[in-house]
């Protein structure tokens, strides 16, 4: 694959520049999204609410796919990354009612916390691009 195969989408978060990564990045048919929380700038939205904050993470994951000219219906993975295991039900409803009709392959971890403490969600999203059997 060439260079020219990839392209890389930037959605001026701090984390991005600092860590030298990019918010979703699309290689020959695959677009991976980045971990994904629910801030937006400054503001964490759903602040001890897993079901809001996994819902405003996967929003905010799938608008970067809308970079590419894909929504929810083109993504193929889904990681969920929680801080309690008793979210899961809070962000499996979340993650059904957006991805219900695709079905896409899904991982959940309980993890040991995240940079913020007031984060309990951090999503990933894979999507592919390419011709649609019929």
């Amino acid at each position: 694959m060439t260079s020219d195969a990839v392209r890389r989408v930037q959605s001026g978060s701090p984390w991005e520049e600092s860590f030298g990564s990019a918010r979703a990045v699309a290689a020959g048919d695959r677009v991976l999204v980045a971990g994904t929380t629910s801030f937006k700038g400054d503001v964490l939205y759903g602040e001890g609410d897993p079901y809001e904050q996994a819902k405003v993470a996967f929003t905010s994951a799938v608008e970067a796919l809308g970079e590419f000219g894909l929504g929810a219906e083109s993504v193929i993975r889904t990681r969920m990354y929680l801080a309690h295991l008793r979210d899961v039900d809070a962000v499996g409803r979340a993650h059904r009612e957006l991805f219900e009709p695709v079905r896409p392959a899904a991982t959940l971890l309980v993890v040991d916390g995240f940079f913020d403490p007031r984060i309990l969600v951090e999503v990933e999203v894979e999507a592919f691009k390419g011709q649609r059997p019929s």
